[in-house]
């Protein structure tokens, strides 16, 4: 029996992970996190062999929590599951050492497989992440600018990028405006930019957000 663990802070989505789950007889929920802290509070005292965690959760990203994952439970495999498309958080999670990566879209379909794959040992990915990930090893020594940002400036500027105003990203992460605005300075002096607008132009143009 895999025994697995789903962190997500939406009650419906969990649901509708488990009842996916429940078609296949090898598998059990064993457990379920609404955030980040919860999910290592849970990990911590339970025996999970696969975890699935969605990247956007109240407090802590989903990124910061897989880097916390890898260092205390390396031997547990993760599945990241998102909203948002390959191109904006794929290639950042399985460098962070995830073991897959879903979209929530395609979950339905792909989620058994995935489970199974990572539990024996291998990785999730689709043929277009794959080459995406041969490309960014191959051109680490000619990065963008966007991949020497932290995973938590990554995130705020795909906010920033997206419209939302510093006080709206202080909402959605659950931090201070004040925070969100020395990320966004250091974001600034990181990419040599000056204002949001240069910002919005480099993530549209690098394909960052939809």
């Amino acid at each position: 029996m895999i025994n697995i663990i789903i962190a997500d802070d939406h009650e419906i989505v969990r649901a509708g992970l488990k009842q996916i789950i429940s078609d296949s007889k090898d598998m059990l929920v064993k457990g379920e996190a609404r955030d980040g802290q919860e999910l290592l509070e849970k990990v911590r005292e339970g025996d999970y062999d696969v975890i699935l965690l969605d990247i956007k959760m109240p407090g802590r990203s989903g990124l910061e929590i897989l880097k916390q994952l890898k260092v205390e439970y390396a031997d547990i495999p993760v599945i990241v599951l998102s909203m948002h498309p390959e191109d904006q958080y794929a290639v950042r999670t399985i460098k962070g050492g995830a073991s897959g990566y879903l979209t929530k879209e395609t979950a339905g379909e792909k989620l058994i497989e995935a489970i199974k794959k990572v539990y024996r040992g291998g990785k999730y990915i689709s043929p277009t992440l794959a080459e995406k990930l041969a490309d960014s090893i191959a051109n680490d020594r000619e990065k963008p600018l966007h991949e020497y940002l932290t995973d938590r400036e990554y995130q705020v500027v795909c906010m920033i990028a997206s419209g939302k105003t510093v006080t709206e990203i202080a909402q959605d992460l659950f931090l201070s405006v004040k925070t969100i605005s020395t990320y966004r300075q250091r974001i600034l002096e990181k990419m040599n930019m000056k204002n949001n607008a240069e910002l919005t132009h480099y993530v549209i143009n690098n394909h960052l957000i939809e």
